[in-house]
């Protein structure tokens, strides 16, 4: 589902529970994590509904490189030939996006947290099982303004994977947290801000500890991987994320 300008020019793609994001600016589009193979349709209405073609998308940029989040990047590099950039300590991870390191057995979650069954259902007939992996990625610089549509600053939000990003856009007064902050977590589904689950996190100290720099942006909206859109303000989110602790 395509939700418009949930931050001035920033477009929100749900599907199956994952969001992706399409930053427009006059140079083109610059798309955000990819999802799950089953996005590629959604992703081309979404850009007819915006009056744009694949070819207006310059980049694909991931906050980390989980196979929710590289679903489609292999057939976008395919079709459009774009660049995909990644923390270096993710880059591995984009190749193989199934050998990714994780604090809790996995295995017990659907039993100890039922209500996230419909939610990996969803992710599972969106084709979480058949992720293919994108080698030759770019890298990504903390601190670096990245050189693509609309501009983003990336920012160092390690512990959900060791090489996880969140991208500041400051003149559009919106931080995308990626997975380092979400409203929905897979795993447990459990709603509101907070980090996910130990069964997907690599390390949930350190996790906690990156939401000071999400924070630390000011922005009034925070566009995560999971979940609704938060309105009021990146420092009350990592506040509740925080006083949420890890699960």
């Amino acid at each position: 589902m395509l939700t418009p300008d949930v931050a001035p020019g920033v477009h929100r793609l749900a599907h199956a529970h994952v969001n992706c994001y399409l930053i427009e600016s006059k140079d083109g589009l610059t798309l955000v994590d990819a999802g799950l193979p089953g996005l590629w349709h959604e992703l081309g209405m979404a850009l007819r509904h915006l009056g744009h073609r694949p070819e207006d998308v310059r980049a694909l940029v991931l906050t980390h490189a989980h196979f929710d989040h590289v679903g489609v990047a292999r057939r976008l590099v395919e079709r459009l030939g774009i660049p995909v950039l990644v923390h270096p300590l993710d880059a591995e991870l984009a190749a193989h996006p199934y050998r990714y390191a994780h604090e809790n057995p996995r295995a017990l979650y659907p039993l100890r947290h039922p209500r996230a069954l419909p939610v990996l259902a969803r992710m599972l007939g969106a084709g979480a099982a058949w992720v293919k992996g994108v080698e030759h990625t770019g890298a990504l610089t903390p601190g670096e303004t990245v050189d693509v549509p609309g501009s983003p600053r990336v920012i160092a939000t390690p512990g959900h994977t060791f090489g996880h990003v969140a991208l500041h856009l400051p003149q559009r007064d919106a931080v995308l947290s990626g997975d380092a902050l979400v409203t929905l977590d897979p795993y447990t589904g459990r709603t509101g801000p907070r980090i996910i689950a130990g069964a997907a996190t690599a390390d949930s100290a350190l996790a906690l500890r990156s939401l000071d720099p999400i924070a630390d942006t000011g922005a009034s909206t925070v566009l995560p991987g999971h979940g609704d859109v938060w309105t009021r303000g990146a420092g009350e989110a990592a506040e509740l994320a925080r006083g949420e602790g890890p699960s």
